[in-house]
């Protein structure tokens, strides 16, 4: 890949992060695949975390945030000729 893009010293090795986010741990991949096997590869990775969660019976759990608007302010907008 670093000869057929001419990438300098690119790592193309899988890499994961990890960030501190409020009360979130937020994981983040990188990986290097063909461009037509991006989203089944995606897919294969998420099915196995879910099931390597799940052989924890509940110990890792995975947590989200749902927000639902119920109301908003009325707009008032002017537009100026």
């Amino acid at each position: 890949m670093i000869d057929k893009y001419r990438i300098e010293e690119a790592s193309v090795e899988p890499m994961s992060f990890i960030v501190a986010i409020d009360k979130w741990i937020e994981f983040s991949l990188r990986y290097v695949v063909d461009y037509k096997l991006r989203r089944s590869t995606k897919d294969k990775i998420f099915i196995k975390i879910l099931q390597e969660v799940d052989k924890t019976k509940g110990k890792v759990q995975l947590a989200s945030a749902t927000f639902e608007l119920v109301a908003a302010p009325s707009l008032n907008v002017k537009i100026k000729k």
